[in-house]
């Protein structure tokens, strides 16, 4: 039998490209030699696609001139290509990307246009889900529990600082948090605790998107639901982040090793259950596909449960969230990457299904 070969596309021009590398090198070292060829497809800073050397050494952390590549669709051979070599065939890309540029539907349309099988959400819930503004406000219409929330755009903060902190205090109290509306990894997100404070925390969101989230901050803990599935998804286990800082920020997601993971997390059944179902529900709102992650935060003293945010390419790495909670509920690492394949392939089927051209019929209406 021949080996399916995938193309683990990874790195980006977004500020999470250093997490998207060390998810790359997890996700190929999961799959079976025995059955897959890994194509690794780089993408660095610059935006350039690299293959070959260039990818492995953007893989370990360095860079390359060597072997640019473009994505191009000619049917039936559709695939990434060398720009001075013959077409390299693909039978699934695994996007590995994280933040704009590759996890917000930029990439997912580009496979769409190529036809090639991708895992991972497409177009509509990647970008749905990117966008945390947007997201917040289409889970507000399904009426799904969240913590209150303002929205700003970098322009008014510019036009006037002042305008938009009176603005920020008169409809939240202290403490806050302030988050760029199109990142993740917890990328240029801060608490403030009182006005000088919240414009440093806007300052720092606003380097990384036009477009700011600001949310009322509780004491609560952390809940964490892997979903896999095409239009049947089924939800993890639930986990809990018990952050050593303060709040589970980039450094203790990625560098500390001083955070606990309790999987599966103390809840009670009745609270299992629930961010079971939110979190199935928040992916079907969505029109997930393949693999998301969902976020909770679980009030300490009312035991109020909101939904945080949905990732629709959450982190892969060796510690990461989404991998360890499938393994708690009985899909290993190796046996994840293999469903999300499959899953890749059937929604790729499904699609196919899809008729593209009309042919009204012709007659005389009885």
């Amino acid at each position: 039998m021949s080996k399916l070969r995938v193309g683990v596309l990874f790195g980006g021009r977004s500020g999470e490209h250093e997490v998207s590398l060390r998810s790359a090198r997890s996700v190929i070292g999961a799959f079976d030699p025995e059955r897959y060829e890994i194509v690794p497809i780089g993408i660095d800073k610059q935006g350039r696609w690299l293959l070959g050397e260039a990818s492995q050494l953007l893989l370990a952390g360095s860079s390359s001139d060597a072997m640019p590549a473009a994505l191009v669709a000619a049917e039936p051979a559709v695939g990434i290509v060398p720009r001075t070599e013959s077409l390299l065939d693909l039978d699934v890309v695994f996007p590995v990307l994280h933040g704009p540029l590759g996890e917000d539907g930029t990439v997912q349309g580009l496979l769409e246009l190529a036809g090639v099988p991708y895992v991972g959400c497409g177009v509509l819930a990647s970008a749905v889900a990117m966008d945390k503004a947007v997201c917040k406000a289409l889970f507000a219409v399904h009426a799904l529990p969240q913590v209150p929330y303002l929205v700003l755009l970098r322009k008014a903060w510019d036009a006037d600082p002042d305008e938009v902190l009176a603005f920020v205090e008169s409809q939240l109290a202290y403490p806050v948090f302030v988050k760029p509306a199109n990142l993740g990894s917890s990328v240029g997100i801060s608490k403030a605790r009182n006005s000088s404070q919240l414009a440093a925390a806007i300052r720092e969101a606003a380097r990384y998107d036009r477009k700011l989230v600001v949310e009322a901050g509780v004491d609560a803990r952390e809940i964490e639901v892997s979903v896999l599935g095409n239009d049947e998804p089924i939800a993890s286990v639930p986990g809990e982040v018990v952050p050593a800082r303060e709040y589970y920020d980039y450094a203790a997601k990625y560098i500390d090793d001083d955070s606990e993971l309790l999987i599966p997390a103390p809840l009670t059944a009745e609270q299992q259950a629930e961010v079971q179902r939110l979190a199935v529900q928040a992916f079907r709102i969505v029109d997930g596909a393949g693999m998301a992650r969902v976020d909770f935060l679980l009030d300490r003293s009312s035991g109020d449960l909101y939904i945080n945010e949905i990732n629709t390419i959450p982190g892969f790495t060796s510690i990461s969230m989404y991998p360890k909670l499938w393994e708690a509920s009985g899909l290993p690492f190796n046996r994840l990457v293999d469903r999300l394949v499959e899953l890749a392939v059937e929604r790729q089927q499904d699609r196919a299904r899809s008729e593209t051209t009309y042919a009204p019929s012709v007659g005389t209406p009885s």
